[in-house]
């Protein structure tokens, strides 16, 4: 497995891995063409965006979408999106792909990885058997208007 940072010449390739991964079990999201067009540009083209995708031979089987965020503890990788071709999941390569991350983000000089997450999803476990370490004081808010 290799990592690449990609630019936004991969954003078809990223919006077609995305839409794949998450359109089956257990997320079953329904992304119309308009909306996750338009979802992937503004995660792509911030300030600070780093695309890495993870690749078996010349196949892209991963991707994290994340930007640089400057914090009072530091800097760090503040991920949106990160996902595994379904095929690929289960065989050690989201974990691959976040210990190859890790080495890039400490090479840039940033001290931390930041990212979110549902409790009910299998991601959730995914990361706290990783390493990764569930923040209590922090917690989501969202209000519908309707």
């Amino acid at each position: 497995m290799i990592i690449r940072e990609l630019d936004q010449s991969y954003f078809e390739k990223l919006k077609e891995l995305f839409r794949s991964v998450f359109s089956a079990p257990p997320w079953n999201e329904d992304w119309s063409d308009e909306q996750l067009d338009s979802y992937m540009r503004e995660l792509i083209e911030v300030r600070g965006s780093i695309i890495y995708g993870l690749f078996d031979q010349d196949e892209f089987i991963g991707m994290s979408v994340g930007k640089i965020r400057h914090w009072c503890c530091g800097t760090e990788y503040f991920i949106e999106e990160l996902c595994i071709r379904s095929d690929y999941q289960g065989r050690g390569c989201g974990r691959e792909f976040l210990s190859l991350i890790e080495e890039k983000i400490k090479a840039r000089g940033l001290n931390t990885i930041f990212l979110m997450t549902e409790r009910s999803q299998p991601a959730y476990e995914f990361y706290k058997h990783i390493g990764f370490t569930e923040l209590p004081e922090l917690t989501a808010f969202a209000k519908e208007l309707g």
